[in-house]
């Protein structure tokens, strides 16, 4: 079997990231780390309502009674989050021989109202994770972000998160002007393909991921794919994989056991409903460009292992969103023995190391420990 690599997991932005790197004429609004005496550690960023707890942000391998928001220290939180050499052996713990990394503070800063900001920090963090990621390039794999302030500027973040060394570019579930089934976006898609770097959309990322849901707290737990979905289906009823064939777009920590049935309930808007509902011009049915052009990335999830067959299984992309709450460090081989079982080594090696190698152009012999 071929070495594991994670589609999904993530840094831990340590407190200098944006205050040390930001331009200049934010720096007095970069976000930055707070100390309190109750709620422990907090980053806060300007022009947000609350600041951003790190009790879960770095709790992988804790016990589900033990998971708290608050009271949690930065020193106390995974080294390996800000740290690139101590970031190894939790791989090697983990079984991992390799990380797409995605960020954590960076995602909250996704729905930042000041795009100007956001822009701003997602440079700032982009400079970061290229000097996080280069000190072992083999097996930490950065992605970059971009706030979509404007065709131009997101193709100049695209021109820069490669030549960063950069595996990909993470995009804020909602961009500057129109939504992305826009014409006016073209120019950057092309960008995209030309210079070989996925588009990732991360749940947690939209206007529209409030975490508020009706009856207990838990239920807006259930709630956390919504935003990714919607994004998918403006895409493809938006008619730009129509456009655009060869772009991919990434689902991220969304799950993929639904991927089917949302298929199968796109085709049947399409062919049901579409003259009372307009939608973009599409050639093909919508399930043929969910199945081509959209990856996504799971971690504890059986059902996306249940229903291999029903989706493109070179689209499926297993993950173990190290170091964040719901991730399945340390004990990812375990859950991969009773939920990969029955897959063949093939089938297995897709899910785990093939299919992430080609998105990202691996080199071969890349990700080896």
């Amino acid at each position: 079997m071929k070495p594991i690599i994670s589609a999904d997991s993530h840094i831990t932005e340590p407190p200098g990231t944006y205050v040390d790197r930001i331009d200049h004429k934010f720096r007095d609004r970069a976000p930055h780390v707070v100390r309190d005496a109750k709620r422990g550690d907090l980053f806060v960023i300007d022009g947000l309502d609350k600041p951003i707890p790190m009790g879960l942000v770095a709790a992988a391998g804790k016990n589900a009674e033990d998971l708290k928001m608050f009271g949690t220290r930065f020193e106390e939180m995974h080294r390996g989050g800000w740290d690139p050499d101590a970031r190894l052996a939790d791989q090697d713990r983990d079984g991992v021989s390799a990380e797409i990394l995605y960020p954590t503070v960076g995602m909250m800063l996704c729905n930042h109202p000041d795009f100007d900001f956001k822009h701003a920090c997602f440079q700032a963090y982009n400079r970061w994770i290229a000097e996080y990621a280069g000190a072992h390039p083999d097996r930490l794999l950065g992605i970059g972000q971009t706030a979509m302030r404007s065709v131009d500027d997101a193709i100049a973040d695209l021109q820069s998160i490669q030549a960063l060394g950069l595996r990909g570019v993470m995009l804020p579930g909602n961009p500057a002007g129109p939504d992305y089934d826009d014409p006016q976006w073209a120019p950057f898609y092309d960008a995209a393909i030309d210079l070989g770097l996925p588009v990732s959309f991360h749940i947690l990322t939209s206007s529209t991921d409030n975490l508020k849901a009706r009856g207990p707290k838990l239920n807006a737990f259930m709630s956390i794919i919504r935003g990714c979905q919607d994004i998918l289906g403006v895409f493809v009823f938006g008619g730009v994989f129509e456009r655009h064939p060869q772009l991919r777009v990434v689902c991220v920590e969304a799950d993929a056991g639904w991927v089917p049935h949302f298929m199968y309930r796109m085709d049947h808007a399409w062919q049901r409903h579409r003259y009372w509902l307009p939608a973009g011009t599409l050639t093909r049915l919508p399930s043929e460009y969910f199945r081509e052009c959209v990856y996504t990335t799971f971690q504890d999830d059986w059902v996306a292992f249940q229903v291999k067959d029903l989706c493109n299984i070179e689209r499926l992309l297993w993950a173990n969103d190290f170091p964040h709450s719901d991730s399945t460090w340390p004990d990812s081989q375990k859950v991969l023995r009773e939920q990969a079982a029955h897959l063949t080594e093939a089938e297995r090696d897709l899910i785990l190391h093939d299919n992430v190698a080609t998105l990202y152009r691996l080199e071969e012999g890349l990700c080896k420990k």
